[in-house]
């Protein structure tokens, strides 16, 4: 399990600890760190040449005693000081005395860095960069490779929100626990490549946010024992399609199918479409109540107007997930008011519709969206997107890490809801069913679209969740570089990074 911490708990633990260890030592930790990382950026340390961006404050002193372990093996250091007046008097002495300077011309320093290290801001910092500080944040992302500080200066470290100029770090060099912000767009576009640095904070058993990995996925996911049968797998309803849209019930009922569930009932105008599909599937013309035994109910993918059947799911005592044009019909009330299960799972724009605001507000602010969400709902979300979360009112937000671009491809939403639907029905709770569902459609499209990237279909997606399914069973310590990657070597290609975090994208 990937954690993140919020800023008060991550000081919390600093303070607890500088408490026991001598005067400066915790900054001269993050500052070996942060020289290591450096120096495996560079690739050859000697002679190469490094521009630290300074402001005031601890996060400044990291990178002012970064920079003198770097000047002291024969990197040519130069500190641009944002505040000079504020600077960390002893990171700044140490610099000097390692044969670093302050740069007189940060115009030049910075044309000719091989290097830049953004110390302007730590994980305090609220809004966007200052003018100037934005001045120089750009003219380094242009001539050189950027490592920063912590986390990205201008962006928040709790929310992953960014109101306004930012750092575009190639890498982020974090201290003691990874933040929240690093890991939720779109401040985790800003952040690069992770590098994790252990300074030995004792942290809060509770996380602010978690992500699961590999080995995670594999305990949760349900497996047949000899005794089992199709009810005891699970049976899940899909209601879903419309004589417009038929071919959203195909693929809801494909990653059911590919989901795992014992036996999948479908509820809608579109049998004849998904016979065709797949002749597994148990039809019924309707309504919900008469299609038999289920363990769990998914509805609204390519439904439409025909708004009646919600009711009657919505009364079921089982899980329910509702998706897409089923959203649309919803209240709080309505759901508040049952007792089993309740999973929703917006996309951007059906979260603002759900909330009442524009959808550059949630996609801006996507953590507290969800929270929100979950919270005005009494219900478990799963806010699709560039990260996709999933929040109820207990645990930690949970960001899947698998996502990709190519997901963002018409029906991908509705295979997503199938195979949600079917962990349900297994018997998994919905903030479970939800990250576990979201973890397998991701590396589905990772495998659907290739080691390069290529556009795929939604389909294909469902065709390749058995060796998604696979790849997290056989292998429960999973890939090294789901989420996040080691650091890039300077000058590598800008864009995804190939040793980096995940491509961002994630359900339609």
């Amino acid at each position: 399990m990937r954690t993140a911490y919020s800023v008060e708990s991550v000081r919390a633990a600093e303070r607890e600890l500088m408490a026991r260890l001598p005067d400066g030592a915790l900054m001269q930790r993050a500052a070996a760190g942060l020289a290591t990382a450096c120096a495996e950026l560079l690739g050859r340390v000697y002679g190469a040449r490094v521009v630290l961006l300074v402001g005031s404050g601890d996060n400044g002193g990291d990178a002012l005693y970064a920079g003198a372990r770097l000047a002291r093996r024969g990197a040519g250091v130069a500190a641009v000081l944002l505040s000079p007046e504020r600077a960390h008097g002893g990171g700044l002495a140490a610099l000097r005395a390692a044969g670093g300077r302050v740069s007189a011309d940060a115009a030049r320093d910075l044309a000719r860095a091989d290097l830049v290290v953004d110390g302007i801001v730590g994980i305090g910092g609220r809004g966007g960069l200052r003018p100037e500080a934005a001045r120089l944040a750009r003219a380094a992302r242009e001539s050189a490779t950027v490592v920063a500080v912590d986390l990205p200066s201008g962006v928040d470290a709790d929310s992953g929100e960014v109101r306004g100029d930012a750092v575009r770090a190639d890498a982020t060099v974090t201290f003691g626990a990874y933040k929240p912000g690093l890991l939720i767009d779109p401040a985790r576009a800003a952040a690069g490549a992770l590098r994790l640095v252990d300074i030995g904070l004792a942290l809060p058993a509770a996380a602010d946010v978690e992500a699961l990995q590999h080995a995670d996925v594999a305990e949760l996911l349900p497996r047949p024992t000899a005794e089992s049968d199709k009810y005891r797998r699970g049976v899940v309803g899909v209601v879903a399609g419309s004589a417009r849209y038929p071919g959203a019930a195909v693929l809801a009922v494909a990653g059911a199918l590919r989901g795992g569930a014992g036996a999948v009932r479908y509820v809608g105008p579109a049998a004849d479409a998904v016979l065709a599909r797949f002749p597994e599937t148990l039809v019924h013309a309707g309504p919900p109540g008469k299609a038999g035994r289920v363990q769990a109910w998914v509805i609204g993918p390519g439904l439409g107007d025909d708004a009646d059947p919600l009711d009657e799911v919505l009364a079921a005592d089982v899980p329910v997930l509702v998706d897409a044009d089923g959203l649309r019909f919803l209240t709080p009330e309505r759901v508040r008011a049952r007792t089993a299960g309740t999973l929703l799972t917006p996309h951007a724009g059906e979260a603002a519709a759900l909330l009442g605001r524009g959808r550059d507000e949630v996609e801006a602010a996507r953590l507290r969206s969800v929270r929100e969400l979950a919270g005005r709902y009494a219900a478990t979300v799963l806010l699709k997107g560039s990260t996709t979360l999933v929040a109820d009112s207990a645990g930690p937000v949970r960001v899947n890490p698998t996502g990709t671009g190519w997901l963002a491809t018409a029906g991908s939403g509705d295979v997503l809801s199938g195979v949600t639907g079917a962990l349900l029905a297994a018997g998994l709770p919905a903030r479970d069913a939800g990250s576990v569902g979201a973890y397998l459609h991701g590396l589905a499209a990772r495998r659907a679209a290739g080691p390069t990237g290529a556009p795929i279909l939604a389909s294909e997606v469902a065709g390749h969740l058995a060796a998604a399914w696979r790849d997290v069973q056989d292998r429960p310590g999973g890939p090294a570089r789901v989420c996040p990657g080691q650091v890039p070597r300077a000058g590598a290609t800008r864009g995804p990074l190939g040793a980096g975090p995940p491509e961002r994208g994630g359900a339609a």
